[in-house]
């Protein structure tokens, strides 16, 4: 695994963590609105503020979270395809050197003959 893939991975375990918490936040808001229903009024209104509250707060980090995957999406594609000349490139030297170093094993086996 390269460095850029092992980066990738990486930043897909981030937001793998960053969706677990999501999905925690939104499991508590569900909790506290069950709560809410069985508080007295006052406390319901303080509750159902909290509830918005934490749903904005939610929304917020879910189109945080897009950006960043689109972000880390194109940052990859970017990458990959500044990489890929020079793995060609690579590729190239290294099929040179091993038909030089397939020569020199000919000739070395060819002058004890």
């Amino acid at each position: 695994m390269n460095q850029t893939e092992k980066f990738m991975e990486e930043q897909k375990s981030k937001a793998n963590e960053i969706e677990t918490v999501l999905k925690e936040i939104g499991d508590k808001i569900e909790e506290l609105v069950k709560k809410g229903a069985d508080a007295g009024m006052d406390a319901k209104e303080e509750v159902e503020k909290k509830i918005q509250e934490l749903k904005e707060n939610k929304t917020t980090l879910e189109e945080e979270l897009k950006k960043g995957k689109a972000l880390l999406e194109r940052e990859f594609k970017e990458r990959k395809e500044e990489i890929k000349p020079k793995l060609k490139e690579s590729k190239g030297f290294l099929k040179e050197g091993l038909k030089q170093f397939g020569l020199a094993l000919k000739a070395l086996f060819s002058k004890k003959s």
